[in-house]
C-alpha cells in the first residue's frame, strides 16, 4: 500500500522500500505515526513532511516509508498493513514512542532518529538528513 502526498509516495511496505532503496541508491526516511490522534504526528507531518521543501528534497533523495497507527475507526488500516506497521515497529520502535522518525539506509542500518516533533524547519531537517545522504555518495 502506498500513500501519495504532493510529488512524493510514502509506502507502507519495508521489503519493498528497500528494494528502491538499492536500486535507486537512496536512504529511506521511515516516521511512526499516529495520524488521527498524535498531535506532534499531525503538526511533524504538515509542518514538515508536507512541505514543499521537504517534498523536493525527498522526491530525489529518499524513499519514504510510513507506519500509521490510527486508533478512530474509520482510519483503520487493512489487516495486511497493520501486520506490516507492527513488524516494523517490533524491528525499530519497540518503545511505542510517536511521533518517530528514522533514517535509514539500504540495509536498514539505522543513521540517525528523531524522537517525537523535531522541533526545527523543513529546511534544517533536510540539512541533518543531508549530511548522511552526502557521506553515502562518498563511499
Amino acid at each position: 500500500m502506498a500513500f501519495f502526498t504532493g510529488n512524493v509516495t510514502w509506502l507502507g511496505d519495508f521489503k519493498e522500500a528497500k528494494i528502491e532503496a538499492v536500486q535507486q541508491h537512496k536512504l529511506i526516511l521511515i516516521n511512526f505515526s499516529g495520524s488521527d490522534w498524535c498531535g506532534p504526528c499531525i503538526r511533524l507531518r504538515k509542518e514538515i513532511l508536507e512541505s514543499a521543501t521537504f517534498e523536493n528534497y525527498a522526491a530525489d533523495h529518499l524513499v519514504l516509508v510510513r507506519a500509521d497507527f490510527p486508533r478512530q475507526k474509520k482510519n483503520q488500516l487493512s489487516p495486511d498493513q497493520v501486520k506490516l506497521n507492527e513488524a516494523l515497529a517490533d524491528k525499530y520502535n519497540a518503545d511505542g514512542k510517536f511521533p518517530y522518525t528514522l533514517l535509514v539506509d539500504e540495509n536498514g542500518k539505522v543513521l540517525n532518529q528523531w524522537d517525537g516533533f523535531p522541533n526545527e524547519s523543513a529546511g534544517q531537517f533536510i540539512t541533518q538528513i543531508d549530511q548522511f545522504a552526502v557521506q553515502k555518495k562518498g563511499s
